[in-house]
């Protein structure tokens, strides 16, 4: 589904540079247990791509290299990587801030047994996607029964001492609008999921990310077959706050996909526009290449993170 880029490429979205490289964001595969409407990786059970070893060998020689702080793993499910729990010990081993990107529904998938015992013990930031705090909205969204198990995942992050002050375990939830519309305010927003998920199931997490959707892949196609790409995208750039630039993610990270190719975003990478859009770049590139203050790759979906609050991965600024 690349449908969106021919739309996308033409664009009047500013020039940007690269500051100090300080994340990793590295995609284990798009296979995953859930195929969400919103997603911008069309994840799902079926998909095939995984990371060879050969290639995730690369991942901590590049971070020391580099000295590159945070690793940042996504997917698909990055749980669902058969070396997930090997390079997370590795990483954590090697003094690297891990990030787990998860979806709370893996913690009861077959094969993950103990896995939040083990986000646990290696000190993991879990960074996990829940749309809303009501049932029907997170099912709509997400396939039926997925607000039970992510509350009960919740639940047992928690139990871990996930989430709970001083605990030194940090839990911070993802917001997606339904639609073609902006995130609300990112505090009120916070302090509405803290109300409801203590009310109602005794949970307690960090901090709340607000991001807004990225009219790409699935979720592009979508406005696309409805009608509503263009007004979305004008939507996005009536919103445009020029402080957001200095805040976004891809002036201190570098995206990996599961071949090991260099972009400036996940979303870039999804986009199949290579780091500053130039000629593709590998991991075992970054081993010799410094990248700071090199151009970044930009099209029209850039919008999404500068609109309103701004989101990009780390929420709004």
């Amino acid at each position: 589904m690349r449908a969106t880029l021919p739309l996308l490429e033409v664009t009047d979205f500013p020039v940007i540079r690269r500051k100090g490289l300080e994340t990793l964001q590295v995609n284990l595969g798009y296979k995953c247990n859930q195929r969400c409407l919103h997603c911008h990786v069309n994840a799902g059970p079926n998909r095939k791509e995984m990371m060879a070893r050969e290639t995730l060998d690369l991942i901590l020689p590049v971070a020391k290299s580099r000295n590159v702080r945070t690793l940042d793993l996504t997917g698909g499910a990055p749980e669902l990587h058969a070396d997930f729990r090997y390079l997370v010990s590795a990483a954590r081993a090697a003094g690297l801030h891990v990030i787990d990107r998860c979806n709370l529904t893996i913690l009861f998938e077959s094969g993950q047994e103990g896995l939040a015992e083990f986000l646990a013990e290696k000190q993991v930031e879990v960074v996990a996607s829940l749309p809303c705090y009501s049932l029907k909205n997170v099912d709509n969204q997400r396939g039926k029964g997925v607000f039970d198990k992510s509350i009960a995942g919740l639940q047992k992050l928690n139990a871990l001492g996930y989430g709970k002050p001083g605990s030194g375990l940090i839990l911070n939830l993802v917001y997606n609008p339904q639609g073609a519309s902006l995130p609300p305010d990112q505090k009120l927003l916070e302090a509405d999921y803290k109300r409801e998920l203590q009310r109602h199931f005794g949970i307690e997490f960090n901090q709340l990310y607000a991001l807004a959707n990225m009219p790409i892949k699935r979720f592009g196609a979508t406005l696309v077959a409805k009608g509503k790409f263009q007004s979305y995208m004008q939507l996005l750039k009536d919103n445009y706050q020029q402080s957001n630039i200095e805040q976004v993610m891809c002036r201190s990270l570098v995206s990996v996909d599961w071949q090991g190719y260099l972009y400036d975003c996940d979303f870039n990478q999804q986009l199949d526009l290579p780091l500053g859009g130039a000629k593709r770049k590998h991991l075992r590139d970054l081993l010799q290449e410094d990248v700071n203050e090199e151009p970044i790759c930009v099209a029209d979906h850039c919008y999404a993170c500068t609109a309103g609050q701004g989101s990009s991965c780390g929420g709004a600024f």
